[in-house]
């Protein structure tokens, strides 16, 4: 698998995690679900920025790379907000819109449209795979930590690159 593979495939898996949150009734599980979206919202980010970005950074990527740094921050200012409401008040799930739409544009328009098919052409197959092993490690340790909780202390500047 390489990184941008890795990418798209947790990007579907926030997808739906997002659906059965907009599906479900039932309080209890709607929180769980939501902490399990946060969780794997905030360690895509974090491996996005810390290891991924980096590593594709060029001329050619600087400004989607810009721009994919704000809407993280845009991302983690409204999943902030969630995480200081109850998935039953009346502005949760109108936060949860505004933040599936965030996300839509982000990820499939902006990564996967735009930015993945320039590195594809400017990165090497073999650099592309290595780079997806140190990140899936960087993410399951920070699955282990419940990387939602540093969400709050992310939302004041875009991360550098």
């Amino acid at each position: 698998m390489n990184a941008l593979e890795l990418l798209k495939d947790q990007h579907d898996e926030v997808d739906e995690l997002l659906k059965k949150i907009e599906k479900e009734d039932d309080h209890d599980r709607k929180r769980e679900l939501f902490a399990m979206m946060a969780d794997k919202l905030a360690a895509h980010a974090a491996i996005e920025e810390k290891l991924f970005y980096p590593a594709v950074f060029a001329k050619q990527t600087e400004e989607i790379l810009r721009e994919s740094t704000e809407e993280h921050l845009q991302i983690k200012r409204v999943l902030a907000d969630m995480m200081e409401l109850d998935v039953d008040d009346e502005q949760f799930d109108a936060k949860l819109s505004v933040i599936k739409e965030e996300i839509t544009h982000h990820a499939r328009e902006e990564e996967e449209g735009e930015l993945f098919p320039k590195v594809k052409k400017l990165f090497d197959a073999g650099d592309l795979e290595g780079l997806a092993d140190e990140m899936q490690v960087m993410f399951d340790t920070l699955m282990a930590e419940n990387p939602r909780m540093q969400v709050p202390n992310e939302t004041e500047h875009a991360a550098p690159l």
